[in-house]
């Protein structure tokens, strides 16, 4: 019995809660009618932002793909001779390509700047400068990379940076940077690259004693390197030849 009236009252409680939330309901109706379609209007902005977002991600890779797509393409000039030309588009010259390229990159890197495909458009777009000799161009972009901070692509601009000065005989300046990219732990890339750059950067200074104490330094802090070998050999002919 006592169950039966316990099982009342609740029932009672149930329907005493409902009959009380319908009352209110019935009062604050227009209230609720403006919170409905404030929820539906902020629902569907969500969903709009969302749509629009992931539209113009795709179009950001599809418009690096494009670019990269420029900046891989074959030269007619570096064929094998009698080899068949390939399919997709063959540029003149390596200068015409690069400038391509590179108004590519920067378009991308414009239009998508806040993504991840405008930061790696800047990347290669410094490389395509690069690569046409324009320094000081190339040099800007990869220190705003290298601002950045940590991640593949600030370190990726690090050693581009470092090769950047090398390029344009700034010796001490692009060792010091292979340097430092292979004295930091945190860098995400193969530091022993970096080593043997600075390596063959002094020996193309002819600043050989340096150039076979960096060789030496690949060789004892990475012995299994796949530069290894290469930096053993180069350490033992500058020895001779020294």
């Amino acid at each position: 019995m006592k169950k039966e009236l316990k099982d009342q009252i609740k029932q009672d409680e149930l329907t005493t809660g409902l009959e009380q939330a319908a009352a209110w309901a019935a009062r604050h109706r227009d209230e609720l009618r403006i919170g409905g379609l404030v929820f539906l209007v902020l629902a569907g902005a969500a969903l709009a932002i969302t749509h629009v977002r992931d539209q113009r991600l795709r179009e950001a890779d599809r418009a690096l793909r494009d670019a990269l797509t420029t900046f891989e393409a074959p030269v007619a000039s570096e064929l094998p001779p009698g080899a068949e030309r390939p399919a997709g588009q063959v540029f003149p010259s390596a200068e015409e390509k690069y400038k391509t390229a590179a108004a590519a990159f920067e378009g991308v890197a414009r239009r998508y700047a806040s993504s991840t495909a405008g930061v790696r458009a800047t990347y290669f777009g410094a490389l395509s400068r690069l690569e046409l000799g324009q320094y000081a161009e190339a040099e800007k972009s990869l220190k705003e990379l290298q601002d950045r901070g940590t991640g593949l692509e600030p370190d990726l601009a690090r050693l581009a940076l470092a090769e950047c000065y090398r390029r344009s005989g700034q010796t001490d300046k692009a060792v010091e940077a292979f340097r430092a990219f292979a004295s930091n732990p945190a860098v995400s890339l193969p530091r022993d690259q970096a080593l043997m750059s600075a390596a063959q950067t002094l020996e193309d200074a002819r600043r050989f004693p340096e150039a076979r104490a960096a060789y030496r330094q690949l060789t004892e802090e990475y012995p299994a390197s796949v530069f290894a070998s290469q930096a053993r050999a180069r350490a033992e002919y500058l020895a001779v030849e020294g």
